[in-house]
């Protein structure tokens, strides 16, 4: 796996990836080297998990936080469809851009339009909504049975 460790951004605005040395610097490099080694060992077990399953997890997101003992914590949504790119293993094919378990039907859809991607977002359809919760649904059929 590769770690591309970012910052939260405000509501509405991209995160910023930053480099592993930047993220020392804002974190200490003893929180930094607990976050990297977390997100990568919580990636390959769900890997693992859902490989077993015909899915491959082509990338996700964790977050993180620190408690009131100032431990690192997982905070968040965790491998969701909305926080994790979900394809079949079985439409996998290098260099093309396989269906998705996840969001992405939603901002495919939204790509079709003219919308200059400010809030607030154009209503979604019906049928979009249906279909994207079909391939929700399916994500976890596929991954619980």
């Amino acid at each position: 796996p590769i770690y591309t460790p970012s910052t939260k951004a405000e509501v509405g605005d991209h995160d910023i990836n930053i480099d592993y040395a930047e993220t020392e610097r804002l974190l200490g490099a003893d929180i930094a080297a607990q976050v990297r080694d977390i997100s990568l060992q919580l990636y390959r077990e769900a890997a693992e998990y859902a490989r077993a399953r015909g899915i491959i997890i082509a990338d996700t997101k964790f977050e993180f936080g620190l408690d009131e003992a100032g431990r690192v914590v997982l905070i968040d949504e965790v491998l969701t469809p909305d926080s994790s790119r979900f394809w079949p293993a079985e439409a996998y094919r290098p260099g093309i851009s396989p269906p998705s378990f996840d969001k992405q039907y939603v901002r495919d859809w939204l790509e079709t339009l003219d919308w200059d991607k400010t809030p607030p977002g154009p209503e979604l359809p019906p049928e979009v909504v249906t279909r994207t919760a079909e391939k929700y649904r399916e994500a976890l059929e596929r991954l619980t049975g």
